[in-house]
């Protein structure tokens, strides 16, 4: 990893705000790419982040402001991303579920699928299962992106789950979850076809839908 990477990563980790954007633009200058920025040094942050959060040691006002950051570099960084990708490999429907406000991590999510070939139906945080199959029906989508950081809020995956097979159309949607309280065997119980542990996970997994669907709508 080049040093200017680790640097972006641990100014994440650390939640060191002061010149952080300065960082961000030297890996550029340094031929780093958007992507490789967003993977190897604010995801991997924000992931230590959302650890140290789990293990008490950072509290609620830490996790937002290191989002801040985040959001931050990452609108920018978007805006350098090479044009002419978006849509190649499918659409891909994003949400966290109802009852859930975090939005963060499903943001960067969204920008890694999108800067990857996907194009991305971002619908926000709180959102309840039937605007979900809606946005599914409306749009054509063969992906879902269910993101949910509260244990209790995981039941939000599984009435979204049983909209889409009430609509007739759950065979043809895949769908994968992520969040801190996520897990394989949490995907397997809600009925999802996959669980991405992280930001950089969920493009191997949606890669993975992407393939075995075949050809985008």
């Amino acid at each position: 990893m080049k040093q200017c990477l680790a640097d972006v990563r641990s100014a994440v980790t650390e939640i060191r705000d002061e010149n952080f954007m300065t960082l961000v633009q030297s890996c550029l200058e340094q031929g780093a790419t958007p992507l490789e920025i967003i993977e190897e040094g604010l995801a991997r942050g924000l992931d230590a982040v959302g650890a140290k959060f789990e293990e008490g040691e950072y509290f609620l006002a830490d996790l937002i402001i290191a989002g801040d950051m985040v959001t931050r570099a990452t609108d920018s960084l978007k805006e350098k991303m090479a044009p002419g990708l978006t849509g190649k490999k499918g659409k891909v429907v994003l949400a966290t579920v109802q009852g859930d406000v975090h939005d963060i991590g499903k943001k960067v999510v969204g920008i890694m699928l999108a800067a990857s070939g996907y194009e991305i139906v971002d619908l926000g945080v709180d959102v309840p299962a039937s605007r979900i199959v809606d946005a599914v029906k409306r749009t054509g989508a063969g992906m879902v992106g269910l993101s949910v950081l509260l244990t209790t809020m995981v039941y939000g995956i599984k009435e979204v789950i049983a909209g889409l097979g009430e609509a007739g159309i759950r065979d043809k949607v895949k769908i994968a979850i992520g969040g801190a309280c996520c897990s394989e065997h949490l995907a397997s119980e809600m009925g999802a076809d996959a669980f991405g542990e992280s930001a950089i996970a969920a493009v191997r997994v949606f890669d993975g839908f992407s393939g075995a669907q075949g050809p985008p709508r």
